[in-house]
């Protein structure tokens, strides 16, 4: 069993995406070719943005997004400290001050009650200024975007969306990646929506921040490739995973969206309430980055997953270690107790397998050994 099949998919869609391939091999235009500028188009209109701009990874969309917005030296970032080590990197490598946010118990998305608690701490003890959220949707599910916003506004900061698991998300009818003043996406080949290597995009309305990221994704392009007027990265996406994620996005849409929605309502209903299953809020719907289910306490998540490995069953844990407890990040001082319930959740989550072609044998497989172990 595959914790997410790639192969499966990839059989689905065979005929296009080798159709869209040999076309990029044909032209030989493995760098900025067409399928790059029309699949930015079609994302944007997915999303419902103005401006999308494509580059070569998740963790570059985010970085891409404080460089157009200037953060750097004393300013603060703050970043739900329950997340991939990318979301705070970022913050770091354009020597802002990442500052860790505790999340909610159910959603695992950034808690907004804390995040308003450390916005005035920052504030009063004066040493940096906060400048940004980076609201994580975790695991697929959208983080509550409007009470985000509503904090950000009251702070003077700007809101940068890590939709790298949320694409596809929607609150309302309004989808993951419109929510933040910019937001990014990953196309990480795990991701809801991922290509066939490293991937990402940048959203926003504001012509004058995504001119500015096209001209940092190349070198600091000004008019011509060889006119450099800032300094800038080397992040493109490359055309062949342009072409991977043109044949992907209608199924993606169409298809995959909703057979991951029922698989995850199969798993919940097989478990049974033996385990805690992931909570989405009302009027939010999740893209299903992952199924996670919590456990008790750590010696019965860590007895689960030996259980099922032994089964033949793969899983994971995500994330094994707080942002704050890092080791990039201890000179930064922060306080244990400031987090318990990212401490809780990273001793007691598990990542069961799951994709959107998931068979129904296959879920009551895993769900029934998760049932047995804990029962027995």
């Amino acid at each position: 069993m595959e914790f997410r099949d790639l192969k499966r998919q990839y059989e689905y869609v065979k005929k296009d995406m080798d159709l869209r391939m040999r076309e990029v091999i044909g032209r030989a235009d493995f760098i900025q070719g067409e399928q790059v500028a029309e699949l930015e188009r079609r994302l944007a209109a997915y999303v419902g943005t103005k401006h999308c701009v494509a580059c070569a990874n998740g963790t570059d969309a985010l970085q891409l997004a404080l460089m157009a917005w200037g953060v750097g030296e004393g300013d603060a970032v703050f970043v739900p400290d329950f997340t991939f080590f990318s979301s705070g990197e970022v913050a770091s490598a354009v020597k802002a001050e990442p500052v860790f946010v505790d999340v909610e118990p159910d959603t695992y998305n950034m808690d907004c009650a804390a995040l308003e608690a450390m916005a005035r701490r920052v504030a009063r003890e004066g040493r940096l200024r906060p400048k940004a959220v980076v609201a994580v949707d975790l695991f697929g599910q959208p983080a509550d975007h409007g009470r985000i916003r509503e904090i950000a506004k009251r702070h003077g900061m700007l809101v940068l969306e890590d939709a790298a698991q949320g694409f596809g998300g929607r609150i309302g009818e309004r989808r993951a990646g419109s929510f933040g003043d910019i937001s990014a996406t990953s196309f990480f080949p795990a991701k809801p929506l991922g290509c066939y290597g490293d991937g990402g995009a940048v959203f926003t309305d504001n012509g004058e921040w995504a001119e500015l990221i096209r001209s940092y994704c190349v070198h600091g392009r000004g008019a011509s490739k060889y006119d450099n007027v800032r300094i800038g990265m080397n992040s493109r996406l490359d055309t062949l995973q342009a072409a991977v994620l043109l044949a992907k996005l209608p199924v993606f849409c169409e298809k995959e969206l909703g057979w991951a929605q029922a698989a995850a309502g199969k798993y919940t209903e097989r478990l049974g309430g033996a385990a805690t299953p992931p909570f989405v809020r009302e009027g939010f719907h999740s893209s299903w980055a992952q199924y996670t289910i919590r456990l008790s306490c750590k010696e019965e998540r860590d007895g689960l997953q030996a259980h099922l490995k032994g089964l033949g069953i793969p899983s994971a844990v995500y994330y094994q270690k707080p942002m704050h407890q890092q080791e990039a990040f201890l000179g930064n001082g922060y306080d244990d107790r400031d987090y318990p319930v990212t401490n809780s959740l990273t001793r007691t989550v598990l990542s069961l397998p799951f994709h959107p072609y998931m068979e129904e044998g296959e879920i009551a497989l895993v769900a029934d050994a998760v049932r047995g172990y804990l029962k027995g």
